[in-house]
């Protein structure tokens, strides 16, 4: 039987520890679902559509890696899926509380899948989306942040209001 992990977030945009993520993930799982949220109460830089082609583009053709967007309760989705495990990045203690509380909530919605907490590399630590798309919105260097396509996507569509 394999092991099937989601891995799920906005990834508006996909950050380099996004990517570290994913690689220790593989180290664990068989196959890993990136699912990217469709929430339309959020307001997103890049459109589902960008998001799943960025990642898609970035992740290459790894067999054991969907790209697959997704809406509603994670719970459901990881049953739909048949996953045996949630992945999420802890970068900080901070992290730690809601990431706790939403793995208490979906054991409760679905007890057939258990969350794993990892770690990113030290040196992404400090990095979210929210700050890649702050330090492009202010023409800072992105390199070593994003991988370089969604760099380029980031300064072609910096002048575009969010979604």
């Amino acid at each position: 039987m394999k092991r099937i992990a989601i891995y799920p977030g906005s990834f508006d945009p996909v950050t380099n520890g996004h990517l570290d993520i994913i690689r220790r993930g593989m180290r664990m799982f068989d196959r890993i679902i990136v699912g990217v949220s469709k929430n339309s109460q959020k307001t997103s830089f890049f459109t589902v559509e960008e998001r799943l082609q960025l990642l898609r583009s970035v992740l290459g053709k790894m067999r054991q890696i969907e790209v697959t967007q997704f809406s509603g309760l994670l719970a459901n989705f990881a049953r739909e899926k048949k996953a045996c495990a949630v992945i999420r990045g802890l970068r900080a203690v901070s992290d730690f509380e809601y990431e706790f509380q939403m793995a208490l909530m979906n054991r409760r919605l679905n007890n057939q899948f258990e969350t794993v907490f990892l770690m990113p590399d030290e040196k992404y630590t400090y990095l979210s989306s929210r700050l890649v798309r702050e330090i492009s919105a202010l023409g800072g260097r992105l390199h070593g942040l994003v991988p370089p396509a969604v760099e380029q996507a980031l300064r072609k569509n910096i002048s575009r209001p969010p979604r």
